[in-house]
């Protein structure tokens, strides 16, 4: 069997769209919200079984690596998130790459020599790798509209993501994925699936609009702390307003917190652009806690840590 895991957001998505169209297969799809990252606890291997995963960070799953290693599975790892140390094994191929300026997406349209770069191109755009998606696109040759439109879907697709549960979300991962999947070029879905891409980048539109009414709970010259509401859209916008603030501000660190289910803080942490480093880092330092230099997050924060976490926030960027 072919078991394909990867975030449900736009760098996992498309990362597989580009694995798939290369190497056609009848697969099992395991995904989640953004911040379901050990999804390969959901999986139960026997030998001869494929599994594919993409964009999770394997220090976070290497316990259930190594179950599926043992129960004779191969595994293909593609990602660009804190990865710890990187098991040997005979069965295990691994395509690791934690630089700020790279995604999950980008290292499979290396591993396929360009084959499918409007896609990767999507992917860098919706991980706000604006630079590094820019400089990728740069074969295709694209007018200023063609690769805004690729920018808004990427964009879309990671905003679909975001969640405390699915159903928080406009579409669930798995579904977005199969919509997607057929289109060798985003262009092609674009034009063939103008509802779907429209639904979404509104609903994105409309959420951002709410969210950046929202003054900041705390803000220094280093760093910005924004709390908001417990509401849905509030949870659906976490992310990417982290990204529009540090697009906005780039030479300031950007928190955002939502409520979650525990009665707690959901978090989401961006790097400043100008030094887009640390992020992993801090988030790491609270148990539920992890991500990239540039963009990472906490799961739960007890209400009562609200202190602790920003002085850790503004420690960590005070002395970068």
């Amino acid at each position: 069997m072919q078991i394909d895991v990867f975030n449900g957001d736009a760098d996992g998505i498309c990362a597989l769209i580009q694995l798939r169209l290369a190497q056609p297969a009848q697969t099992r799809l395991v995904t989640g919200t953004k911040r379901d990252i050990q999804l390969l606890k959901q999986v139960s291997a026997k030998v001869g079984d494929q599994i594919t995963v993409l964009d999770i960070s394997l220090e976070k799953n290497r316990s259930a690596l190594d179950c599926v290693l043992e129960q004779g599975a191969e595994v293909f790892y593609v990602d660009h998130h804190q990865a710890g140390k990187i098991p040997r094994h005979p069965r295990l191929k691994t395509i690791i790459n934690t630089d700020a300026n790279t995604c999950t997406s980008l290292l499979v349209n290396e591993c396929l020599q360009g084959k499918y770069l409007a896609w990767a191109v999507t992917a860098a755009f919706g991980d706000n790798l604006i630079e590094s998606a820019e400089r990728a696109a740069r074969p295709l040759s694209l007018s200023a509209d063609k690769l805004s439109q690729l920018k808004e879907l990427g964009v879309s697709i990671n905003y679909n993501a975001y969640g405390i549960s699915m159903a928080d979300l406009h579409k669930a991962p798995d579904a977005l994925y199969r919509e997607l999947a057929p289109y060798a070029s985003p262009f092609e879905f674009i034009s063939d699936k103008p509802i779907i891409h429209n639904q979404l980048l509104t609903a994105y539109k409309d959420d951002m609009a709410k969210a950046l009414q929202i003054k900041p709970e705390y803000y220094t010259g280093a760093i910005s702390v924004y709390i908001l509401p417990d509401e849905t859209w509030a949870r659906r916008i976490s992310g990417v307003l982290g990204n529009a603030l540090t697009n906005q501000d780039p030479e300031r660190a950007h928190a955002v917190l939502s409520h979650n289910t525990q009665g707690g803080y959901q978090i989401s942490v961006r790097a400043p652009l100008t030094n887009k480093t640390g992020a992993d880092e801090l988030c790491s330092s609270f148990p539920t806690g992890g991500g990239r230099k540039s963009a990472a997050g906490i799961n739960h924060l007890p209400l009562a840590n609200l202190p602790v976490f920003i002085a850790a926030f503004e420690k960590k960027y005070q002395s970068i």
